[in-house]
C-alpha cells in the first residue's frame, strides 16, 4: 500500500512540474518573440536609448546626481562631472561610504553621458558640415 501512495505522490509531482515548466516555456518564448517584433520595428519598450546602466532611467540618474535632464541634447557634462566626483569621494567604502551607493552614482553618470553623447556627436557633425570641411594637414620634419 505504501509504494501506491510513494508511486502517486510521484506521478502526480512529474505532472505538477512538467505543467509548470511547459507553461514557462510558453511564456519565454511569447516574450521572446515580443522583443524581437519591438526591436524589428525599431520600437525600444524602455522609453529612449538602450541604457548602458540596464534599468535605470534618465529621470533616476538626473535624481541621483540632482542634475537637470539634457535639454534639446545639451548637457551640462561639466555640472554631472562635478556632481559624480563629489558623490563617489563621499562614499568612499574605505571612509565609512557604501559601494553600493558608489555603484549606482557610476551608473547614473554612464547613462547621463549615453544619452548625451550621440546628441553632442550629431551636434559636432552638423556643425562641421556648417563650416565646411577643412583637412588636418600635418608636416614632416
Amino acid at each position: 500500500m505504501a509504494y501506491r501512495v510513494i508511486t502517486q505522490v510521484v506521478l502526480i509531482g512529474s505532472r505538477v512540474l512538467g505543467r509548470a515548466f511547459a507553461e514557462a516555456y510558453k511564456q519565454a518564448a511569447a516574450s521572446s518573440q515580443y522583443q524581437r517584433a519591438q526591436a524589428k520595428a525599431g520600437i525600444n519598450p524602455t522609453g529612449g536609448r538602450a541604457s548602458v546602466a540596464a534599468g535605470m532611467t534618465l529621470e533616476e540618474a538626473c535624481k541621483i546626481l540632482n542634475v537637470k535632464p539634457p535639454q534639446g541634447g545639451q548637457a551640462n557634462m561639466e555640472d554631472v562631472m562635478e556632481r559624480f566626483k563629489r558623490l563617489f569621494d563621499a562614499n568612499e567604502p574605505a571612509n565609512g561610504g557604501s559601494f553600493y551607493l558608489q555603484s549606482k552614482i557610476v551608473r547614473a553618470r554612464e547613462r547621463i553621458e549615453a544619452e548625451a553623447r550621440p546628441l553632442q556627436e550629431k551636434a559636432e557633425v552638423e556643425a562641421e558640415v556648417k563650416e565646411g570641411w577643412k583637412p588636418k594637414v600635418y608636416k614632416d620634419r
